[in-house]
């Protein structure tokens, strides 16, 4: 919902990144990360390793994504870098603990991707 809100305020805001090929590595993340999410491609068995994986997964998430919420509060009120940075941060971070206690390597591969991506790409943006 914050990003669509911000597609809006901030429509046709140029992207001052001009490597394409970071530009290319975020969104190949990005859409890979996701759909690993979603899909369990290359996974022999679906769970976590243990219960403490599983309160791990779920706690973890839930402090990210308040985080996330409150960073991107603080976002409309007043931009700067450090926001811009812990946005890019944080959803690489949701996808990185999801991957690693699911034990799914492929959304960790991905969300390592999508982190450089999205964090060069974000910065370019922000300074």
């Amino acid at each position: 919902l914050p990003n669509i809100i911000y597609a809006v305020k901030f429509r046709g805001m140029e992207n001052k990144c001009k490597k394409k090929f970071m530009n290319i590595i975020e969104q190949i993340g990005r859409y890979a990360s996701m759909f690993l999410m979603i899909f369990m491609i290359g996974l022999d068995k679906l769970g976590f390793s243990s219960p403490e994986a599983f309160i791990i997964y779920f706690v973890g998430n839930i402090i990210l994504l308040i985080a996330y919420w409150i960073i991107w509060i603080l976002f409309f009120i007043k931009k700067n870098l450090w926001k811009s940075i812990a946005l890019a941060l944080i959803p690489t971070a949701i996808f990185l603990l999801s991957g690693i206690t699911l034990r799914h390597y492929l959304l960790v591969i991905s969300a390592v991707f999508f982190g450089i991506g999205h964090v060069y790409v974000t910065y370019q943006n922000a300074k």
